[in-house]
Order: C-alpha cells, then structure tokens, then sequence
C-alpha cells in the first residue's frame, strides 16, 4: 500500500490545513496473490457459528497455507482457530457441535483432527497408514467414513522386485492418465471405521478389491458420499468401469451401502450418464442426486433425480428404483414409481442440494444468464422459487431457520460469506480482503445483450478500466471461455482476472456464445459438433459490437482464452480477417486428429467431435480443426502449456507454436513444465501474468 502524500504547494495556497490524498493502487499479480481465498462454510448444528477455511499464499516461498476460522453469530470478527504449519482441511462440525474435525499432516501424513469450538484442545483422532483424503461423522457418531488410497494392482517393483532402481510404468488398457497425473495402479476407496469421543481405529473397506476410486477422480470430494439419517447406511458416488469402458463412457452411479449386511446396491443402474452427489431427506425416506441422462455428455443438463426408499425395506437393503420392470440382485428388489426427474420443465442444471427439516422442501442452486442464484422447490407441487437475485455467482449456502448463509463471488470480488434474509436484504459477514483492496480502484462489469447473426440475444460483459474515460480510446480484449460449456459467469479467476486486465487498461469483452450453459439447454447444446460454427459467429458478433463504441481503438484488439478458449483463439487467427492484432492462447487444441488420440477422456472428444477421423464418412467437425488454417495466420501469438496437461497434451501447443515460427510470424512459447492445465505455483502464475502483459502490451499499446 502507497502511503499518504501531501498535494504539494497547492496545500500552503489552498488552505492552512494540510489535505491528504490516499493514492490509489493498481490491481496486480502481486495483489491478486495477496488475497486470502474463503472456502468451504459450515454453519454449526446449532446455528450459532460458521467455520470456514481461508487459503493464502507466500510469493517468496512459493507457497500456500491454509487456516480454519470460526465466526460467531453477532461478533465483529473471526477468530483464527488453527495454525499449524501445514493446511487444515475438510473441517466440519461434529454432529452434536461440541467438536470440530478437521484433516492436517502436522504428524507426517494426512490424518483426522478435532479442536473444541473455539479451537481448544488440539488432539490427532485418527493414524491411518498412508493418511486419509476426508472423512465424515455419522448422524449418530458411533462411526466415521474416510477415503484413501488403495494400491490394488502391480506396478513394476512388484513384478520384477529384483529391479529395484528401475523406473518405468506398463499399461495394457485406457486411462493410464488423467488430466495431470499417470495412473500410480492405487484407487481411492471408501472405510467406515468405529469412532469415540477423540479416537478412532482403522476402518473396513466397503470396496475390498475393487478397481475403481469413489469419489471420481479426479475433482470429487466428500459430497459425493453421504450418511443416512440413522447412521445405517451409506450412500457413494462411484464410476465402475475400467480401461477403455472407462475412457468411453461418463456412467456413474449412486449406490447404497448397508452397514449391517454388507451389501451394496447400484441405485441409479437405469441411467447410462452421470449420477453423482447424493443427498438422504432428514427422514431418510428419499435420496437426491444430481443425473445427466445422456451417455458420454459430460456437459448435458444436471437434473434433480429422486428415488423414494421403502422405509419397511430399508434394513434389508430392497429399494425400488426403475419403471416399468422387476429385477433382483444381492437382495435388491427393483419395482416402479420412485425414480423422479423433479427438474422435468426446469431448463436449467441443479446442484448443491439440501432438504429443509420437514422434507418438503428442496433447496439447490442453478445457473441463470450468467449468475448462479439459490432456489428453492416445494417437492409436493414442484413449485420453483428462485430465493436469490443479483449479478453475483453463490459457490455454497446453508439453511440458518429462515436465511441463507451463502459464499459468493463478482467480478469485484473474491469469495466473501453473506447472511441473506427472507426478502432477499444481504448482510456481508466476512471482510477477508477488505485490507488489500482498501486503496485500489476496481473496475466494473457492464451487462450487454447484443443480437447474434442468427437473430438470438447473448449477454456480454463488458468490464471497463478503473477511472474510466469516455474520451480516451482504450484496447480490447475478446476474452474466449473454455469447457466449452462453462459459463462466462460472475467468476472472479485467479487467472483470467477481469480485474487485472482492465487494471492494465484494456476494456474486456467477455461473450457468453453459443455452448456455454445457464441459458437454456440448448443453447448449450449447440456447440457440440460445431466448435467452428455459430458460436465463432458469436464472438465475432460480440468484439464487432463493442468495438464499435467509440472509446474501442479498433485497431488494438486482441484475443486471449484457455482450453476450448486457446482452440477459439488458434480458429480465429485463421478466419479473423484481420480483425486482431495479437493473440494468447493457453492449452488449446490445435489439431483434431492428434488430439482425438492424445486425449485421456474418450466420451468426451467421440461427442464434441462426433467420433473417430477415421469413420466413414469422416465427421465434419474435422473441418473446424485450427491445423487446416493455418495458410490464414499472419497475426502474432503467445502460446502457453503445461508439462503436465494430460487433458490436452502440451504437443498440441508446439504444433501451434512451431507453425508460427515456421511462418515467420512473431511468436513465443511459454511453457511450464511442472504445472498442469492450470498454473497454480504462485511464482508461475505471477510470471504467467507478467508474459501476458508483456505480449499484449507489445503488439496492442
């Protein structure tokens, strides 16, 4: 932070009094590192309290660390409660709010902890082998669930155990990676152990053996995996398929585990696509979970299933799931009229779920023109009730009697926890940042419908430099999102900060084109199949439009994204018409074929790409592939990629990279070998920005 400066002599004529002036600050790399990070909210049994995680990191150590805190109701700040020297994670209330479980590696590995309320007594529950990944009490606290690694199939040392310096890993089926990391033979596996008040043993595989990880790797946690009411039962999200079956499909599964049986029953074994995040009604009765109803769509509409379970046939595990027939298995007893689509006419995607105490209410937050908002549904009637509004994305909330307490996020702002009230008044009860951002000017984000060549309206935000001048003619950026189908919402990015890039005087344009959700199912749907079609069309609709403006130089664009955003930018260098004048382009796809074989997730490219190069006849999205215009480039690129991006392999960036230097046309490449899809060493994001602005600034200032 500047400190205060006197005006000059301006104050000896102006007046006897000396006046100050707080200077302003620029939003930064180095600010937006400076910013704590607020997760995972958990409001006490009793609604008293709130604990909550906040992450912060130290540019010089290039490292992390990351606190739990506790708010009072009615007091005026957090209290920190832990301060290891390594993170606090998964903290949550015991079920009787008179401890608070939390996972730390202070001992070696990472095991369960808890801390009295205030974060008194400090005592290690759990020394489990190897660590634990988290964990759950059960309603009753007679047990807790936990989930950790499992080596289950042979690696080298195992079969040549007389080579113990040899490095090398065999596979002989698909999925030997995903996303960042090799498949290490090891699954993630869930254990129900006994627990006392501060102890706890080693658990019982529920899975013994088995070849697949619950919760899905690699981006589930604990959501997917539940306590019934009673403490009896277990429910778990699970994909079980291996290899090839596994690269080609995205069929997970809801499944029961009763404790006393040992059995385990498949609950959503009717649907072919996602199901995943079970949530049990306070009474146990019924289940939710989030579906996707068609095979291989990893993007498809996030439907609110419900399956009824037969409270005189719970103990022995027969619950009816599936319209229409009858079958049997370990005990399972499959009838009709108890699996519902509750979100049928919603056209919208739904997650997050929550049952208020009486069970007729279902409470659950879904995406709209660019926000994410909480609502509520009355289950009897299937009455919609949309309970919040505002340009904001809500991350979390929890039912406090008649308010919500919610984490949500603006472009303006990083997450921050409110206590919203019945008629929608929002009290912000956290200030994590407020010290760090107390001196700079922040840009606004501006919301504008614009008309797409095929008549549509599409939202585009619009964000403008702090200390705007209408007069000045500014740069602009079209920002290209990835997913493809990931909102251009109310995000505030620890990368791709509109914050940031507005700070360094560039108006962004952020498009929400065709492809990208929370504008209706089929607008979403679109892009599949079309990824050079009409949502190319949309970007072009969107820059056209905004440049136009008169404080726009038109002839100081550029175009920067990541992922689906880095393939927009490859396919726009060679169709822009020379509207850009420079180009970013962070793990994009350059070329369809080396990429449909370099891929980990199989499902994925046999829908975006409708299936094989090799198929007869050959699928025209081949043709959208950048690699075909290349001829076209003449415009100079910054291309970005990590070492570790299994998701979409670096080479894809030294295609890119290597057809612009062969070219002549001014090019660099940046490249991190250690980082993966995303940069998220601190010294690697802060020199990731640093080339960003040096390249942008370069060709567009």
């Amino acid at each position: 932070m500047k400190k205060v400066r006197f005006i000059g002599l301006m104050l000896f004529i102006a007046a006897s009094t000396p006046a100050l002036l707080f200077a302003q600050e620029k939003f930064t790399a180095e600010t937006l590192w400076k910013l704590g990070r607020v997760s995972d909210v958990q409001l006490s049994p009793d609604g008293g309290a709130i604990i909550y995680g906040v992450s912060k990191y130290d540019l010089a150590t290039n490292k992390g660390n990351r606190d739990i805190y506790k708010l009072d109701r009615n007091a005026e700040s957090p209290r920190q409660l832990t301060d290891f020297k390594g993170s606090e994670i998964n903290a949550i209330w015991r079920p009787d709010g008179k401890k608070i479980g939390f996972l730390s590696a202070e001992s070696g590995s990472m095991q369960m902890w808890e801390m009295g309320p205030n974060g008194e007594n400090k005592i290690q529950v759990s020394n489990i082998e190897g660590g634990i990944n988290g964990f759950a009490y059960s309603p009753d606290m007679q047990n807790i669930v936990y989930i950790k690694d499992v080596k289950i199939e042979e690696d080298i040392h195992d079969l040549y155990p007389d080579l113990p310096l040899a490095d090398a890993m065999i596979y002989d089926d698909l999925m030997y990676r995903h996303w960042d990391s090799w498949h290490d033979y090891a699954y993630s596996h869930i254990f129900i152990a006994p627990y006392s008040d501060g102890k706890t043993g080693e658990g019982k595989d529920i899975m013994p053996g088995e070849a697949w990880d619950s919760p899905l790797m690699p981006w589930g946690g604990m959501e997917q995996i539940t306590w019934a009411p009673d403490g009896k039962s277990l429910a778990y999200t699970c994909k079980k398929l291996k290899g090839k079956d596994y690269a080609l499909s995205t069929n997970s599964d809801i499944y029961l585990y009763n404790l006393a049986s040992g059995k385990t029953e498949n609950l959503s074994e009717s649907n072919l696509g996602y199901d995943q995040d079970p949530v049990f009604s306070p009474d146990g009765s019924k289940i939710v979970w989030r579906s996707m109803a068609e095979p291989g769509f990893e993007a498809d509409k996030d439907r609110i299933m419900l399956c009824e379970l037969n409270p005189r046939e719970m103990d022995g595990l027969k619950k009816s799931i599936e319209s229409s027939k009858t079958k049997s298995g370990k005990g399972l007893i499959m009838t009709s009229q108890v699996y519902t689509d509750l979100s049928e006419g919603f056209d919208q995607s739904s997650t997050n779920f929550s049952f208020s105490i009486d069970g007729k209410q279902l409470y659950f937050i879904s995406g709209t023109q660019a926000t994410f908002q909480v609502y509520r549904m009355d289950i009897a009637s299937r009455k919609i009730t949309q309970l919040t509004k505002g340009d904001h994305d809500i991350q979390a909330y929890a039912i406090d009697g008649k308010d919500l307490i919610i984490t949500k996020m603006r472009h303006d702002l990083p997450s921050e926890v409110f206590r919203v009230k019945p008629d929608g008044t929002e009290e912000q009860l956290t200030f994590t940042n407020r010290e760090v951002l107390k001196n700079i000017t922040l840009a606004k984000s501006e919301k504008r419908w614009v008309t797409t060549t095929d008549g549509k309206k599409m939202l585009v935000w619009v964000i403008l430099p702090p200390n705007f001048d209408p007069n000045k003619k500014y740069p602009a950026l079209l920002y290209c999102q990835g997913g493809p189908q990931s909102a251009v919402s109310q995000f505030f990015s620890y990368r791709w900060n509109f914050q940031m890039m507005a700070a360094h005087d560039y108006v962004v344009v952020a498009p929400n084109r065709r492809g990208l959700p929370t504008f209706g199912q089929e607008w979403n749907n679109q892009i599949s199949g079309d990824y050079g079609g009409q949502n190319m069309l949309d970007y072009f609709t969107a820059i056209d439009s905004i440049s136009a403006e008169p404080w726009v130089d038109e002839n100081r664009l550029g175009a920067v994204g990541a992922s689906y955003g880095g393939y927009s930018v490859y396919w726009l260098a060679g169709n822009h018409n020379k509207r850009f004048k420079a180009f970013i382009a962070h793990c994009g796809i350059f070329n369809f074929e080396s990429m449909y074989l370099e891929t980990e997730e199989m499902f994925f490219v046999n829908k975006d790409y409708e299936g094989a190069y090799w198929k007869n006849p050959r699928p025209k999205s081949y043709d959208f592939s950048p690699h075909n215009f290349v001829k076209n480039w003449d415009t100079p690129m910054l291309v970005v990629h990590g070492g570790y991006d299994f998701r979409i392999p670096y080479t894809q960036g030294m295609q890119a990279f290597n057809a612009n230097q062969l070219l002549g046309i001014p090019s660099r490449f940046l490249f991190f070998p250690e980082e993966t899809h995303f940069v998220l060493k601190p010294q690697n994001a802060v020199l990731w920005q640093r080339e960003f602005f040096r390249w942008l600034d370069t060709y567009l200032k």
